[in-house]
């Protein structure tokens, strides 16, 4: 498995970072589309349990993943994976549920993907919460200073998976986040969120 050498920066303006992107030469790769992606698990979740991780299906606009990610830590390389491309969404979940796995939650997202150099940077919105970025790079120092060149602030940079964007909106554990069953744009926010709201 392989680090991802990422941060979050929440609560920011996509239309903003989009100028300042195309100012720096980045190069929008793929626009704005709705992905899809479930997340599995064995049935007694042994996945998380012992290793705080789980597989993935995304179905990403222009290809499909299937990942194994795990959760370290919440540093700046604390998560790691292993990705593979696949033909088709239906077929992955099929054959993981074939081998004894189950799926835990069904998350649909919107993503608008750049590049510049070494970097890639993703303008990602997830229902009931602000919109917020994700720039990764071959290490922190470049990371820095890219997060310097579109004004964002190093200090406000959050590392993991996507809880802890839930969790700067609503007090809530990252569990609490981890078994919503439905994670999508069409639902209202569930109760368990919208009485914990910040």
């Amino acid at each position: 498995m392989k680090p991802e050498i990422e941060a979050k920066f929440l609560n920011v303006d996509h239309d903003e970072l989009r100028k300042k992107l195309k100012s720096l030469g980045a190069e929008c790769t793929q626009p704005m589309r709705l992905m899809k992606r479930k997340n599995f698990d064995f049935p007694d979740q042994r996945l998380d349990k012992q290793k705080n991780g789980w597989v993935r299906v995304r179905d990403e606009g222009n290809k499909v993943t299937m990942s194994y990610k795990q959760l370290d830590s919440r540093e700046l390389d604390g998560t790691q994976e292993v990705n593979i491309t696949i033909d088709s969404f239906e077929a992955a979940c099929n054959f993981l549920e074939a081998i004894g796995l189950e799926s835990k939650t069904y998350q649909e997202t919107k993503r608008e993907s750049w590049r510049l150099d070494n970097f890639e940077i993703e303008l990602d919105e997830w229902p009931w919460v602000k919109p917020y970025i994700e720039i990764e790079g071959p290490d922190e120092k470049s990371l820095k200073d890219l997060a310097k060149k579109l004004d964002l602030d190093w200090k406000k940079a959050c590392h993991g998976s996507v809880e802890i964007v839930y969790r700067a909106e609503y007090d809530v554990a990252d569990e609490d986040v981890d078994y919503i069953p439905e994670i999508i744009f069409s639902a209202p926010v569930p109760e368990l969120l919208e009485k914990n709201r910040r």
